[in-house]
């Protein structure tokens, strides 16, 4: 049975003319084109990796399918394999029989210990107003410190090369199974006093916040690329589950070459 492919893409990312084209070639190798993200053996995010992260949230964080990044050559792409000026070598590399896949792992977010939302890149809370926000850090059931500057990060690893990244935080391989919390512009004087560095947590750890009801009691909640303003934010819980996404693996193209590819 033929595998099939769920195009996933952005009125700004792509035009019809371009999907119509990927779509014939696509059928000339044998997939069928599904129109249901929820179900395909395939889902090719077209644009950059905003359009990538939009994509994983979309069709649901499946860990049973295939994710895989298309660009063009002025887009950032981490998570892209592919460019738009060679979409012959993508479904050859689909069709591969030696064909490979990376696991990258999700954070599990709970606010106000309601159902959860899972991230890819980096889940972040922000002050809403002009006013330093404070935040009780506590790992499992231990007291780590009270924050207060404008915010916090918590980043998977292939979400630390993101908004972490921009804030000093460390690029972690994303074969450990891990999770990152990074200070966004702490206030650090003789009164005030916090961590200072990032700290990198693992898998079976449970990291709470608890907002400082002092008038930031409805922050702006980051998960991936959305952004949530949500009132009455007593708690935030982060973990990491078993939950992950499978993106293609090319031995031309390894986490560290999309590394040196961007940054270097």
């Amino acid at each position: 049975m033929a595998s099939s492919i769920y195009f996933y893409y952005t009125k700004e990312s792509v035009n019809n003319q371009e999907v119509d084209s990927l779509v014939e070639m696509a059928n000339t190798y044998g997939f069928e084109i599904s129109n249901d993200g929820k179900k395909a053996d395939i889902i090719i995010c077209l644009g950059d990796d905003g359009v990538y992260l939009q994509g994983v949230r979309n069709t649901g964080f499946r860990s049973d399918c295939l994710y895989v990044g298309m660009t063009k050559e002025n887009q950032s792409g981490l998570y892209s394999d592919f460019l738009f000026t060679a979409p012959r070598e993508m479904f050859e590399a689909l069709l591969s029989s030696n064909l490979q896949a990376d696991q990258f792992p999700i954070i599990n977010v709970s606010i106000n210990d309601e159902a959860p939302f899972y991230c890819l890149n980096e889940a972040s809370v922000r002050s809403s107003i002009i006013k330093t926000i404070a935040i009780d850090v506590y790992i499992d059931d231990t007291y780590l410190e009270r924050f207060r500057g404008d915010g916090l990060i918590v980043a998977t690893p292939t979400g630390s090369t993101g908004y972490n990244k921009s804030t000093q935080g460390a690029i972690l391989d994303p074969t450990i199974p891990c999770f990152q919390m990074t200070e966004i512009a702490s206030l650090n004087n003789n009164h005030y006093r916090t961590l200072g560095s990032s700290l990198v947590l693992s898998k079976g750890k449970k990291l709470r916040l608890e907002i400082i009801q002092d008038g930031n009691d409805y922050p702006i909640i980051g998960l991936d690329n959305e952004a949530y303003s949500i009132r009455n934010i007593t708690d935030i819980t982060v973990s990491m589950t078993d939950k992950y996404i499978q993106m293609i693996k090319l031995p031309d193209n390894n986490y560290w070459e999309r590394i040196k590819r961007t940054f270097l």
